[in-house]
């Protein structure tokens, strides 16, 4: 009799971690980058240069979550859309993907909430919101088609470069580019979310739940619309794994690239 596949409860608490520490990173940054108090606020007047500072300090982020140890461990989702993409795809086991996306929601509220700490009482204040985000002014209209074309695009371009062989191993580098280009010219509508966890967490910690609704159906949406534009074009045997930089023995497919 076969038994069962064990759950990777460590890798999930990974991927809490993983996602605990880039709000660390961008309540921290956000701080820096638009706090009344701040010199470098006051030494960058421009809120453009300002976004694509923050754009590029999150994209580093990113990307070193992604290729450290852990990232590689886990598969460095840090996002319950892209999870739960993988999981349509075939590529993430139910009890896996459940898992992992209550890691995601957990490290995200406890990533704001440390930072929250150091950081009182700055990230309180209305220029940075707990590193809220918000729906911009031109309203949850247009917050919403920021917010599905953004993760449309991330998704597509993740399924398309981590598919190749020649080019996998520079997924995590593509990805923290379009991240930076996002935060940088999206952020204005919709606040740069992509991520249902990294909106709950400042939600919940700072009490802004102001269009929360779109930024939990948006992203998944998207990202699986992404999923299946892809597969219609490629075939479903065409996506190898669930893993964004697959270098080692993967806890998904078994393989080592």
């Amino acid at each position: 009799m076969l038994r069962p596949r064990p759950l990777h409860w460590r890798e999930s608490l990974i991927e809490a971690a993983l996602i605990g520490l880039f709000m660390l990173s961008a309540a921290t940054m956000t701080t820096v980058l638009e706090h009344p108090a701040s010199p470098i606020r006051g030494a960058v007047p421009n809120a453009l240069l300002r976004r694509a500072f923050m754009g590029m300090a999150m994209g580093l982020t990113a990307a070193s979550l992604v290729y450290s140890p852990w990232g590689r461990r886990s598969g460095a989702h840090f996002n319950p859309a892209v999870t739960l993409t993988f999981f349509r795809l075939g590529k993430v086991p139910g009890p896996d993907a459940a898992l992992y996306v209550a890691a995601q929601f957990a490290g995200a509220v406890l990533g704001v909430a440390a930072a929250a700490v150091p950081l009182r009482p700055w990230i309180a204040d209305t220029s940075v919101q707990y590193v809220a985000t918000l729906p911009g002014p031109l309203g949850d209209g247009v917050a919403f088609a920021g917010e599905l074309g953004i993760s449309f695009l991330l998704m597509l371009t993740v399924l398309t470069v981590s598919n190749q062989r020649r080019l996998m191993r520079f997924t995590g580098i593509v990805a923290a580019l379009l991240v930076a280009c996002f935060i940088t010219f999206d952020a204005p509508l919709s606040g740069m979310s992509m991520n249902p966890a990294r909106t709950l967490g400042p939600s919940l910690v700072g009490g802004l739940a102001r269009g929360l609704w779109l930024y939990f159906i948006a992203p998944p949406l998207g990202m699986l619309a992404a999923a299946e534009v892809y597969t219609r074009i490629r075939g479903h045997v065409a996506v190898h794994c669930a893993r964004l930089h697959h270098v080692g023995p993967c806890i998904f497919c078994g393989r080592a690239v």
